[in-house]
């Protein structure tokens, strides 16, 4: 059986005008990440990886969602992502494994904070 991959952007409802919503952002090495992964941002270094509400360096508030695949497995990687301004498709975000529905709604809430808004 064939499946399609996710394509860029598909993801997205709306966007700003020009480039308002989108950032070119540094995805920090280990990460492989789908177009559409909810992203959480490290705060003493800047760079994104996949959301993890357990974490306690960042990443545990959603950030942004990543416009286009990106592979980080073996160094730093850059990757543009919507950190603000936009709809998106909730149906079509990529959560990492493990985070159910309690946690979605949480970033959800945080990128909503973000005027990211998902429908």
């Amino acid at each position: 059986e064939l499946q399609e991959g996710r394509y860029a952007g598909e993801f997205v409802v709306s966007e700003g005008n020009g480039k308002i919503s989108r950032e070119i952002i540094t995805v920090l090495s280990g990460e492989t990440l789908e177009a559409g992964a909810v992203l959480g941002k490290v705060s003493a270094s800047g760079k994104y990886k996949a959301l993890d509400p357990a974490a306690v360096d960042g990443s545990e508030v959603a950030a942004g969602i990543l416009y286009d695949a990106v592979d980080a497995s073996a160094a730093d990687a850059e990757g543009v992502a919507i950190v603000r301004l936009a709809e998106v498709n909730a149906a079509e975000l990529v959560w990492p494994a493990g985070i159910t529905g309690p946690e979605q709604t949480t970033a959800l809430g945080e990128l909503a904070a973000l005027n990211i808004i998902a429908r």
